[in-house]
């Protein structure tokens, strides 16, 4: 493999290792090992049931705030095209024209994305954004009513998703309205902000929130924070609104088919954005003892707020109870407690509550080799996820998978990870009980208040591969260990069931028609 002196300037202009790299192209030539899946987490069997207890992990968690440096950790780089995919895939009549008729004659045969668009059309006033679109378009002498009943869609499309109009095509989601309300709607960015009034509020009273964004949109998202911000603060509580951009040197480079690096027609090389992954280089610069992760577009109104942010602060009690014991076991192994019936009580909890089983021998090891095992197993990041149940959703969920020394741990699986030629591997993936919204709360700092270096307990091994094209010619894509799969698989890790209630994601338009995020006078009688 040779890497001529073009390539490599192009590299350090990046701010990215030479090393790097050739460490990358090396993962393409020798191929991600898949996880190896032993069985799902169930309830009893590595996911907790907290009904019955929410209430005392909310007064916990209420209880011990003031201390407490909080954030809300929000990736939110995003883009909101895909989004919209079925729209920009409806078919038009010969002239080039979004019609009612051609629409309703491919929706009577079962084309999908004509039964989506005239849906859109129909509900087009229970978006939050209408009233923006309708200014839109009575700028340039348009009128929605007139357009609707003509038939003919197209400005319609174009107003939302084109520059000349909201040009929600281009925006992240964070900047598009999701909500309704009788003063007004809100963008998911704005919706993140008031939710954090009810469990980010830590020590001095400050609601603390922080976005990644994409270098394009960080503008917007200042402009946006720096308007509403003050509208929103209630009861002497201040937000601390930040930002962070996913570093260009966190980007991978691509290859060709024979794992070559990927030229453009430009002759230069194709890097591409490493995945969310790489957002643990930015939560590991945030001061702070708790984070909440949530994404952008799992937001919901005010009127079921109250019941979702139980379950935060419900997250957050546990994590606090869990900290607290995990630090007294470790002052106790510092000041060298070493007695069979305390190793014994540690090692249950660290089975019961932590991402951990017990080495093959353990039993039988020597004092020191059992404190010293339960020691560098409890001194780790924490994080307590929270699982629903799986309604078919895409994406990931917590299993027990075998590690490279053999024992076992609790870990969130995407289906990338998964050897769908095994049917053996299949058949536990499609087994599985519940799902990850990415609903965490994370504890940053050790027994003695020192922050975790987070990078010492990620797994560089599990990156995913993905075949994508440009040019017309096909590359392969590299995404560095997620943010919540490889990059937290050495955490400390508990799954605690939630009602579904707290999953509410906006994957595409159509998905803000849902109950959940409608109005009260949208809503069916």
């Amino acid at each position: 493999m040779v890497l001529d002196t073009n390539i490599r300037k192009q590299i350090e202009l990046r701010g990215i290792h030479f090393e790097t790299i050739v460490n990358q192209i090396n993962t393409f030539r020798e191929g991600v090992r898949p996880a190896e899946l032993v069985r799902p987490c169930t309830i009893g069997d590595g996911v907790e049931f907290l009904e019955g207890n929410v209430d005392y992990f909310c007064r916990l968690y209420e209880s011990d705030l003031s201390s407490k440096q909080i954030i809300k950790f929000v990736p939110a780089s995003g883009a909101a095209s895909r989004m919209f995919g079925q729209l920009l895939a409806a078919p038009s009549d010969d002239k080039g024209r979004i019609n009612k008729k051609t629409l309703l004659q491919d929706a009577e045969r079962g084309d999908s994305n004509s039964e989506a668009f005239l849906l859109f059309i129909k509900e087009l006033e229970k978006f939050a954004f209408y009233s923006d679109l309708v200014s839109c378009l009575n700028k340039y002498a348009l009128s929605v009513k007139n357009i609707l009943e003509e038939g003919f869609y197209n400005e319609v499309l174009d107003f939302t998703l084109g520059s000349k109009g909201l040009n929600y095509a281009n925006l992240p989601k964070g900047l598009i309205k999701f909500h309704t309300y009788p003063d007004g709607s809100r963008t998911a960015f704005e919706e993140h902000l008031v939710e954090a009034l009810d469990y980010s509020v830590g020590a001095f009273k400050k609601a603390r929130v922080h976005f990644t964004v994409s270098p394009d949109h960080l503008h917007s998202f200042k402009a946006l924070a720096k308007l509403i911000g003050p509208r929103y603060e209630r009861d002497g509580i201040e937000f601390e609104i930040t930002f962070s951009i996913q570093n260009p040197s966190t980007d991978t480079i691509a290859v060709d088919i024979e794992n070559k690096p990927f030229l453009d027609a430009e002759g230069k090389i194709v890097l591409r954005p490493g995945g969310h992954g790489v957002l643990l280089d930015n939560l590991n610069e945030i001061y702070c003892d708790i984070a909440f992760i949530k994404n952008i577009d799992n937001v919901v109104p005010d009127r079921i707020k109250q019941e979702m942010c139980t379950y935060k602060k419900a997250l957050g009690g546990m994590l606090i109870d869990i900290q607290s014991k995990v630090s007294g076991y470790l002052k106790e192994l510092e000041k060298g407690r070493k007695d069979v019936k305390f190793l014994d009580r540690l090692a249950r909890f660290a089975l019961r509550f932590l991402n951990t089983t017990l080495p093959e021998g353990f039993e039988k090891a020597t004092e020191e080799a059992k404190v010293s095992f339960l020691y560098s197993k409890l001194n780790r990041p924490i994080r307590v996820c929270g699982v629903v149940r799986n309604e078919g959703e895409p994406g990931g969920g917590p299993f027990w998978v075998r590690n490279e020394d053999r024992t076992l741990s609790k870990q969130i699986i995407e289906s990338a990870q998964v050897d769908v030629n095994s049917d053996a591997q299949r058949s536990i993936w499609e087994s599985s009980t519940h799902f990850n919204p990415v609903d965490i709360v994370c504890g940053l700092r050790d027994y003695q208040g020192n922050p975790f270096n987070l990078t010492e307990y990620s797994d560089p091994s599990t990156a995913f591969i993905s075949i994508k094209s440009k040019d017309g010619r096909s590359l392969k894509a590299l995404e560095l260990p997620g943010l919540w799969n490889g990059s937290m698989a050495y955490w400390n890790t508990t799954f605690v069931e939630v009602p579904l209630i707290t999953f509410n994601p906006v994957k595409t338009l159509l998905d803000l028609l849902r109950p959940e995020h409608q109005n009260e006078k949208n809503l069916p009688s």
